[in-house]
């Protein structure tokens, strides 16, 4: 199952570290929907019924668009069929903030959405998971393997500095925070931490009343890889690599039971434990991520990395920051300024002492 993720990229580093290319080979940086930007809040905890962000295709609100284009928009976790008849979600009976793969084309909450080709990509730095323990249960932070490759990794004494311009059409203001490319880095190409993409269906609900629509998906779910079978016999499935997004939200052209071998369990995720704060999902900070030791129970003897790690996520931290369209530039800063990205978080995340547990 799923029933817990961390997503810490502010709006405008979501759009970089989603970049794909398009049919013609050029890069491009998916924008966000008019105002969901606003209704995405980065967490270190995020459970069912928050907003998170999600890829999909823009066919879906706009049949012209080219095949390939891809769009950002926030969604609420938990599922509400468009044809739920009450006048608030929080009513449901049932849970949908998963969705097993086998039984996709069984139950009508998800064999509608599923055949309409209402497919997405639940984006996330990772998820966490309970292994049960004799007395406890112990969380795992779960996510992809990060690339030590030209611009990812740095010497610890280097400041890791990002930042984008974005063209804000009819806005004359813009966030300042145009990345330092680095040698051997390609315009756009993003080098920090590497979004985990899991596999989705989303719906629209409409009150019955009247207001504003409800988009929201279910993660779906497969029978775990064997590097994570000791922890949870699910997880989510996993779409590694941009030919198997691309595949996944064209569904136009890759049909409904063509995109349900995507669906398949994969042994390419690692992790390491993490502390029971987790486990409460008031609990919102740094601190949830942090590899600790299982023998001592305590966190991990921070190392130069970590204490970096700590210092960037407690000074710019993503709940602080804001989007390309909400962000102001003020006269007096100096234009060194800078803030430190998430380069950093995959630095901290291999410098630490308790190296994590690869397949």
């Amino acid at each position: 199952m799923c029933g817990r993720t961390a997503c810490t990229l502010a709006p405008d580093e979501i759009s970089r570290a989603c970049s794909y290319r398009s049919r013609g080979g050029q890069r491009r940086q998916p924008r966000w929907r008019d105002g969901d930007a606003e209704k995405y809040r980065p967490s270190y905890n995020k459970s069912p019924q928050s907003m998170s962000p999600v890829l999909l295709s823009q066919r879906h609100f706009d049949k012209s668009a080219p095949v390939d284009e891809c769009v950002l928009a926030s969604m609420r976790w938990s599922l509400v069929p468009s044809w739920f008849k009450q006048d608030d979600p929080s009513k449901m009976q049932y849970s949908t903030s998963n969705c097993r793969s086998e039984n996709i084309l069984e139950k009508k909450s998800y064999k509608d959405p599923m055949l309409k080709g209402q497919r997405c990509v639940i984006l996330a730095d990772g998820f966490y998971e309970w292994k049960k323990m004799e007395k406890d249960k112990q969380p795992f932070f779960i996510y992809f393997p990060q690339t030590r490759g030209p611009g990812q990794v740095k010497r610890e004494d280097q400041e890791d500095t990002m930042g984008s311009a974005h063209n804000m059409g009819n806005l004359k203001t813009a966030c300042s925070r145009e990345a330092l490319a680095e040698e051997g880095e390609a315009p756009g190409e993003w080098t920090g931490w590497r979004l985990l993409t899991m596999a989705g269906l989303f719906d629209c609900w409409n009150p019955p009343g009247g207001g504003e629509p409800l988009y929201s998906y279910s993660v779906i779910t497969v029978n775990a890889s064997p590097n994570l079978q000791s922890i949870h016999d699910r997880m989510p499935a996993i779409l590694d690599g941009e030919e198997e997004v691309r595949k996944w939200l064209n569904y136009g052209e890759v049909k409904c039971l063509d995109a349900l071998k995507l669906l398949q369990s994969k042994n390419i995720l690692t992790f390491h434990p993490v502390s029971s704060l987790v486990s409460n999902s008031r609990n919102n900070s740094p601190e949830c991520l942090q590899p600790v030791d299982l023998h001592s129970k305590k966190e991990s003897k921070p190392t130069a990395g970590s204490k970096m790690m700590k210092s960037w996520l407690m000074s710019g931290s993503p709940l602080k920051r804001k989007g390309p369209n909400t962000c102001e530039i003020k006269d007096h800063e100096s234009k060194s300024q800078t803030q430190k990205s998430t380069g950093s978080l995959q630095q901290w995340l291999h410098g630490a002492n308790k190296k994590p547990r690869i397949n």
